[in-house]
């Protein structure tokens, strides 16, 4: 598979995983990506959280690592990259807000390239208005937004993943093998 240049739009209090597994794993299969935050510049860091399952009616959240951004958002131009990656956590809740953001998330879907999103980074597609006819997973507490915003919820297991056309989305960090290995079946065809 030809390298491919990768958008990866995070935030503050980004799921630690879902953020740090791939960027990580695309990097390493040769893949270029661009971690950025509004606000902030290439060298920066993004405080990341780690959300587990532990028995409770919702997931814990605990301090995570410090995710160092490796470009500018302000410098960027999504014309410029083959795919865009949505980590989950809680920074999709306040990312949804940020009007260039959401252009940026259009820009993808407009130009119908690959787009992979996990956990609550569904909370971004919706707000984006991208999903209407799409069937997509999601964290379950985003199964409201995903249908309200036309969708389809695919309601699949914690480790597993699904592709709709050149979009690949996943519950949560459980579903990495699933999700990252459907996300570079899309980037490959």
């Amino acid at each position: 598979m030809a390298a491919k240049k990768i958008l990866m739009i995070t935030g503050d209090f980004t799921e630690d995983y879902e953020t740090m597994v791939p960027f990580q794993t695309l990097l390493a299969v040769g893949h270029v990506v661009h971690a950025v935050c509004p606000g902030k510049k290439a060298g920066q860091t993004v405080a990341t959280s780690i959300h587990d399952f532990e028995g409770d009616q919702t997931y814990s959240e605990k301090r995570g690592h410090n995710f160092a951004l490796n470009a500018t958002f302000a410098d960027i131009d999504p014309a410029d990259y083959d795919a865009l990656v949505i980590p989950g956590g809680r920074a999709p809740e306040y990312l949804r807000l940020d009007a260039q953001v959401i252009a940026a998330v259009k820009h993808f879907f407009e130009a119908g390239k690959p787009v992979a999103a996990i956990c609550h980074g569904a909370q971004l597609l919706a707000a984006a208005r991208v999903i209407e006819g799409r069937t997509l997973s999601a964290y379950p507490a985003c199964r409201p937004e995903v249908e309200l915003a036309g969708g389809t919820y695919a309601d699949i297991a914690i480790d597993g993943a699904v592709t709709d056309g050149k979009l690949v989305t996943a519950p949560a960090w459980p579903a990495h093998p699933a999700w990252l290995s459907q996300f570079m079946a899309v980037l490959a065809a």
